[in-house]
């Protein structure tokens, strides 16, 4: 049991950070290029689009299938790699996202200023954290396949 929420663990901890970086390498340097208008309404669309349950497994399932993996029982080396991956992920995925992208979300949701205003609060703070939740959850997806590994 503890072998296959480990691969969920992998599995879905690999989509979340490929999602991640995919945004800091594809997503808002290709937004970069728009006018102020085309972000925010390209930004407000992808922000009620991610609302829906694939992402919430996505989002949610790697920590969930990691832990339940540490408590159904790992040798130890695998144990503290699977911890470290669970704990790097969370710590992107959860904390930099509530602390920094969904603010910066929900202001640019209710923002009623003019597109220009609205995208130089928005965009260098929500790009900087998103590099960072990458990064963070890249490692995370790291330290799940050493896990494996470690079996």
């Amino acid at each position: 049991m503890a072998e296959t929420l480990l691969t969920v663990a992998v599995v879905l901890t690999g989509l979340s950070a490929g999602l991640f970086a995919a945004f800091s390498y594809a997503v808002m340097p290709g937004l970069r290029r728009t006018d102020d208008a085309v972000f925010v309404q390209a930004m407000r669309a992808v922000n009620v689009a991610i609302l829906n349950p694939v992402f919430g497994v996505v989002l949610v399932g790697p920590t969930a299938a990691a832990v339940a993996a540490v408590v159904a029982g790992w040798d130890s080396d695998a144990r503290w790699w699977t911890v470290a991956g669970a704990l790097l992920y969370a710590l992107g995925a959860f904390v930099v996202t509530a602390a920094v992208n969904v603010p910066r979300n929900d202001a640019l949701a209710a923002g009623t200023a003019d597109a220009s205003v609205l995208r130089r609060q928005f965009e260098a703070t929500w790009v900087r954290w998103n590099h960072v939740r990458s990064v963070l959850t890249t490692a995370g997806f790291v330290c799940l396949v050493r896990a494996v590994l470690a079996q």
